[in-house]
């Protein structure tokens, strides 16, 4: 569920979600059968390889989506940085769970003016205890990659 619900733009195939999880190819494709069925996701064909996405028109795709921001901790990562900085612009998650891959360890970009490292160090510690996982904050005036990302946060769109 992580990896079609953290982000809309995430895909897999049966063979790569097999080999990321670390589970056989029959498990999976029964699990992706009984998500397809239900409606959460929908199959892609093309060639000879079937690709899985999330079905983003399901009544609870929002929902879904919230529930595995939650269960990562995303929301209170996002809740904590805000209520204790106020001059960050965006906050944005690069890495594995960008990727959709529940590797135990988030990378979080925090866009801003004048962003203090030590403060952010001495959070890293706090948000980690509160979401069980371990963080890592890159501190940036501007986000310049093209890597996988998902924006968590973004001043200008709450306007």
């Amino acid at each position: 569920m992580i990896k079609f619900f953290i982000s809309q733009a995430n895909r897999g195939y049966l063979n790569g979600l097999a080999s990321e999880m670390g589970e056989s190819t029959n498990s999976i494709r029964k699990e992706l059968n009984h998500l397809h069925n239900a409606g959460y996701l929908k199959k892609i064909k093309t060639d000879n390889k079937v690709e899985y996405k999330a079905n983003i028109k399901h009544p609870l795709f929002e929902v879904l989506k919230k529930v595995v921001h939650k269960h990562l901790g995303l929301e209170e990562m996002v809740e904590t940085v805000l209520s204790r900085m106020g001059n960050v612009l965006q906050i944005i998650l690069v890495g594995d769970y960008a990727k959709g891959i529940d590797s135990g360890k988030i990378e979080v970009f925090l866009i801003g003016d004048n962003l203090d490292m030590e403060y952010i160090a001495q959070l890293e510690e706090k948000i980690e205890k509160l979401i069980n996982r371990k963080v890592s904050f890159y501190l940036a005036n501007k986000f310049l990659s093209n890597q996988p990302n998902i924006i968590l946060f973004n001043l200008n769109s709450k306007k």
